[in-house]
């Protein structure tokens, strides 16, 4: 009861918000060094979180928890091609509902910090690029370039619109909006790219509202990032000193708010290396001189969510790093949006300095460990390419990128045969790191192993003149952050065996989760093994039950899972550190039979089978040996 009073009081305190946009402006003060909201001082204390990693189920759960916490606004991406998936066609329905998700945050009183990019980082594939823009091979991305310009303005049109009535000067709840993101670190430093955004950002939302740009507490980032006419933020985490960051800002913002839009509260997590935590007590005492000096705040993230499907993005550090399907990043707020030690924290810093909403903390969803599930059906992924890719394939006599033949994500199927009988083993390599990201090899059927980018350049095999030679290449998301090339998928140069330069591909495009989430058990059934790339199927039933679970898989190596056709995403236990797959309650039926299909692409287990667990496991990192490259 007290938890549904506390509802009805937000969403009392939300149609508040959205009343007649009379007299009502959102603008800095230079004088005063603040913002001023309806002529009245104003200071916000935001949290991130990202509608496109939540299930639509819980944004209402997540807001409200996000409301309790004390926070007066939320920091939102939106990510371009998460809604342009191919070029003109756009979807803003379902968990792409971008504006019921705003009306959602004005329901509990929350005020709006949008970020649309173009560009948004945030550790997704593309940095929110749509792959569709590397169709021009040439393109000069986040630039004067014209096909970039040409195909950016497009989206902008579309997009800015849907914003512009939100605003809160239109009577919605946008307070600002962040042109590009961190441009000081990305190489171009194209001042003419900054001044046309900020002319359209201009023409589409009017000259009232509050435009600004985010960047590193650098001069190098603040000087390529900052821009007249653009308000000038930092973001900086708990390990810098909060007065010299800041400083950093004055040198671009003489006068005006200190705004910190990126507060780290925890930290992204790579395959292969530990789990990211920060310091609950070192996060809040940062906070706490944050806010002690006046300045505005937004920690990122408040709930970082899960990055379905194949929506995880890759960082470029001294070579490719591939980001978990987990984007927990030791949030406030985890994974499955449940409170933790380090919200409770923050709270109490909160709570010094603007009152708390009356009324509990929401508790944690509930969660249920399901068990065991087997797997009985397995049936190799050549077995059924003819479901996976139902069009003709592609002939071509040298291999071409997954951009080329217009493939977003995913896996795609090279194949040639062996040109020449090789009776002692042959290496069998990708020439200048070619492979982007996993190239799983099959010699008539039979797995071989994995080239991987900047990890294994080469295996070596044997065969017959005329064996079929497949390569299953697998797309680990496209770099989103520190690298300065644009990130092709595929074999991206050629596949050489022995001095041999292999050629005359057949190509296959592969559409598994089409396939998964309508022709799905298939009819083919394969021989028993347990190697190399196959799909393995199985049910099971949650009698009147539907709540939140971690799926483990316990002797399982590298694939992706579908539950009722949804794309939970990649799992790699063998290399970390994240060892489960947060299933939302909403994916299952409670009253129906659900069905699990696990893409095992090197390895399964002798008894397939899966367990559902109550806990997550996002921790355990192993030693890379030869079993990994398998």
């Amino acid at each position: 009861m007290e938890l549904q009073l506390c509802v009805l009081m937000v969403v009392l305190g939300g149609l508040q918000l959205q009343a007649s946009s009379t007299d009502r402006s959102f603008r800095i003060d230079y004088v005063n060094n603040c913002f001023l909201k309806d002529g009245a001082r104003f200071r916000y204390i935001s949290g991130s979180i990202h509608y496109f990693r939540v299930p639509p189920a819980y944004w209402k759960d997540r807001l409200l928890k996000m409301y309790m916490s004390g926070l007066n606004a939320v920091q939102i991406y939106v990510p371009w091609n998460y809604h342009e998936p191919q070029p003109g066609v756009y979807n803003f329905s379902g968990d792409r509902d971008l504006e019921k998700f705003l009306n959602l945050v004005a329901e509990f009183n929350l005020f709006v910090i949008l970020r649309p990019g173009p560009y948004i980082c945030a550790e997704w594939e593309m940095g929110g690029l749509p792959s569709w823009l590397l169709t021009k091979p040439d393109i000069a991305l986040r630039t004067t370039d014209s096909d970039y310009l040409q195909a950016m303005d497009r989206w902008l049109e579309v997009l800015l619109p849907k914003i512009k009535p939100h605003l809160y000067n239109n009577g919605g709840n946008i307070i600002s909006v962040q042109v590009e993101n961190e441009y000081g670190s990305y190489y171009a430093c194209d001042y003419n790219y900054m001044r046309h955004l900020l002319a359209v950002f201009r023409a589409y939302l009017g000259e009232e509202v509050v435009l600004f740009t985010t960047d590193g507490t650098s001069v190098s980032e603040l000087k390529c990032g900052a821009m007249q006419g653009l308000y000038a933020t930092v973001d900086f985490g708990p390990e810098e000193n909060v007065t010299e960051a800041f400083m950093l800002q004055r040198l671009y913002e003489p006068k005006g708010p200190l705004v910190n839009s990126e507060f780290y509260t925890g930290w992204l997590d790579y395959w292969g290396e530990t789990h990211s935590t920060k310091s609950a007590k070192k996060v809040a005492y940062s906070l706490q001189k944050i806010l002690e000096m006046g300045a505005n705040v937004n920690m990122y993230m408040f709930q970082g969510g899960t990055n379905f499907g194949y929506w995880s993005g890759a960082d470029y550090k001294d070579g490719y790093k591939p980001i978990t399907t987990s984007y927990d990043y030791d949030a406030p707020l985890s994974e499955a949006g449940d409170p933790t030690d380090k919200l409770y924290i923050i709270r109490s810093v909160i709570s010094k300095f603007q009152e708390l909403p009356a009324g509990p903390m929401p508790p944690p969803t509930p969660k249920f460990a399901y068990g065991y599930v087997s797997l009985p059906q397995r049936v190799a992924l050549l077995d059924v390419l003819a479901i996976l890719s139902p069009s003709l394939p592609f002939y071509s006599s040298y291999p071409i990128t997954f951009e080329a033949l217009k493939q977003a994500h995913g896996f795609m199927l090279y194949r040639t045969l062996l040109p020449q009988e090789i009776v002692e083993s042959a290496l069998l390599s990708a020439s200048g790191n070619g492979v982007h990201d996993l190239a799983y090899v099959l010699l008539n059927g039979v797995y071989q192993g994995t080239l991987e980018r900047d990890r294994v350049n080469g295996i070596n095999i044997s065969g017959q003149l005329g064996d079929t030679l497949d390569l299953v290449v697998e797309s680990m998301g496209r770099i989103n952050f520190g690298a300065n090339d644009s990130d092709f998928k595929g074999l991206i140069h050629n596949i050489t065996l022995g001095t041999s330069i292999l050629s005359d591909w057949i190509i296959y495009p592969l559409d598994i989760d089409t396939a998964v989430a309508h022709a799905w058990p298939p009819s083919a059934q394969s021989s028993s093994g347990h190697t190399g790339p196959a799909f393995y199927t199985g049910t099971f039933t949650t009698p009147g039950i539907s709540e939140d679970s971690y799926l483990k898989l316990p002797g399982w190596t590298k694939g992706q899972v579908w539950i009722n056709g949804f794309n939970l995403g990649r799992f790699w236990p063998v290399r970390g550190p994240q060892q489960t797959l947060f299933v939302p309650g909403s994916f299952l039926s409670g009253s129906a039979i659900n069905t699990l299909v696990v893409l095992e692409l090197q390895e399964a287990p002798d008894n397939p089978k899966v367990l559902f667990v109550s806990r997550p496991l996002l921790n355990v990192t192993y030693t890379y040996t030869h079993k990994d490259r398998k």
